[in-house]
């Protein structure tokens, strides 16, 4: 007895796709459609992805006037129009907003192409529109959340950030400019941004909370970059995503000062370190340089930024906020300027011996 049912044979060419299967497929996703206009007959055609993506019914009639109708009001004048099209033979790509007849708006990305007769005349153009609404979203909310941490850390000296294990060592900027050093000496020594004679308390002690793999929080001395030193709560939390082992931990770093409730806090003026700090202007950073008889080159190299970094600092030309400023102070500083505010809000400097 044959046990196996004999073969079903195909004929290969039957497997065959043609472009229109591919189209077909592609479109089930409903994130892209097509469209082609023949400019000799004036005959255009969309396909029924396309007309899925603008939210129309099939079978409306398809023009290109129509479909600059549906883009954004703001973003219209990006898009080609018709005579652009037909008599230039101009088709570029673009990332435009559309408005659903139903009111909901979409993203899409329009790719085009115009095709010439042997006379180099446009006879015809196809193009493609790509959904990417949840990629711009994305994009648009990752911009945001950078937009609120840096504004965290301008602001109030608060920083988020997350790393896949503990010792921290990949800080954003924005925290190593409040401690004054570069990526390198912290990934070199992870305690370096607490005050010396903290470190070997915090080196036995960190270890032993985060292999407990719960929250914990620690109140280390951090320098600053301006000089002295400022008590920080760094609260770490581990997160993970079903596994007893944490993925990665989140730190929240803000300065003890700020736990008080605010109204328990007198009104005052800035610290005189910061003050001093705010006043300083290229000129100062340029007759400290003077004293130390130190060339730009120098400084440069002091302070582990490019040479064209400190001229642009030198000449104000990135401001006050500059995230390389700090560096240039603690360089300046440590080779034994005193930079200090006089009566009348002047900055005065001199060389300690």
């Amino acid at each position: 007895m044959n046990l196996h049912p004999p073969a079903h044979r195909v004929d290969p060419r039957a497997a065959d796709l043609s472009s229109h299967d591919f189209m077909r497929l592609i479109e089930a996703f409903g994130l892209t459609g097509a469209w082609r206009w023949d400019f000799v007959s004036g005959r255009q055609v969309w396909s029924s992805g396309l007309y899925r993506l603008l939210g129309l019914r099939e079978g409306e009639p398809a023009s290109y006037e129509r479909l600059l109708d549906l883009v954004h009001p703001a973003d219209r004048d990006v898009l080609e129009d018709a005579a652009q099209i037909v008599q230039a033979g101009v088709l570029s790509s673009h990332t435009v907003r559309l408005i659903r007849p139903d009111g909901t708006a979409r993203t899409v990305v329009s790719r085009g192409e115009v095709f010439f007769s042997p006379a180099g005349r446009p006879v015809a153009a196809t193009g493609v529109l790509l959904d990417v609404t949840d990629r711009e979203r994305l994009a648009e909310m990752h911009r945001l959340e950078q937009q609120r941490l840096a504004s965290l850390a301008r602001d109030a000296q608060v920083f988020i950030h997350t790393e896949p294990s503990l010792p921290l060592t990949e800080y954003e900027p924005d925290f190593l400019a409040l401690v004054g050093l570069r990526r390198e000496e912290v990934r070199a020594d992870w305690l370096s941004p607490i005050v010396p004679e903290e470190r070997p308390r915090w080196r036995d002690e960190l270890p032993r909370l985060a292999a407990l793999g719960q929250p914990f929080s620690i109140a280390p001395t951090l320098r600053l970059a301006e000089g002295g030193a400022a008590p920080f709560r760094m609260t770490l939390v581990p997160l993970r995503d079903g596994t007893p082992d944490p993925v990665c931990w989140t730190a929240v770093i803000a300065p003890l000062a700020a736990e008080a409730p605010a109204r328990e806090r007198p009104q005052r003026q800035a610290e005189p370190a910061v003050r001093v700090e705010r006043a300083i202007e290229g000129r100062h950073l340029r007759a400290a340089r003077g004293l130390l008889d130190w060339t730009l080159n120098d400084l440069a190299r002091e302070s582990g930024l490019s040479l064209s970094t400190v001229r642009r600092l030198e000449e104000e030309s990135e401001g006050p906020s500059s995230r390389s400023r700090p560096h240039v102070l603690a360089a300046l500083r440590k080779a034994g300027i005193v930079f200090t505010l006089v009566e009348g809000g002047a900055v005065a400097l001199a060389r300690a011996e």
